[in-house]
């Protein structure tokens, strides 16, 4: 499972766990973890998240592809979920292993600044007030561009 797009809840001990046993030869592992979190104003009911399903994971794929050979990776997983997801939840997870911790701290870097800016995924905020799309964010764009 290189890249995981599902509308189930993961482990992600359990992900790092299966992921540490096969990257024979790594000096360093990196993950990140996201959770759905309340940015607005204390009231998200819930965070509904779209996709289209083939698009989404090639370009998952392509950009893990990118990061591979940029950082001389020896693997990484990318895993996002999709669906209606609650305050609180796992919403997805990158783990890189290289020889050098550089290399996969960089390489985790760079998954999550495409994953906020480029990913092709929709986000829509339920809150007591109703449902809005999450825009885009100038800050999320420079952490892109730096690459």
């Amino acid at each position: 499972m290189s890249v995981d797009v599902s509308d189930r809840a993961f482990d992600p001990g359990a992900v790092l766990s299966a992921f540490s046993q096969r990257v024979d030869g790594s000096g360093a592992i990196v993950t990140f973890t996201g959770i759905t979190r309340d940015v607005s104003e204390g009231d998200l009911q819930a965070m509904e998240i779209e996709h289209y399903p083939g698009m989404t994971e090639k370009a998952l794929g392509d950009i893990r592809a990118q990061a591979m050979d940029r950082f001389r990776l020896i693997d990484a997983v990318i895993i996002h979920r999709y669906g209606r997801l609650s305050p609180g939840e796992t919403i997805m997870m990158v783990a890189t292993a290289a020889p050098h911790r550089r290399d996969a701290f960089e390489a985790a870097d760079f998954l999550m600044d495409y994953l906020k800016s480029r990913a092709p995924f929709w986000k829509r905020e339920i809150t007591a007030r109703g449902a809005d799309w999450v825009a885009a964010k100038d800050e999320d764009e420079d952490a892109l561009n730096r690459w």
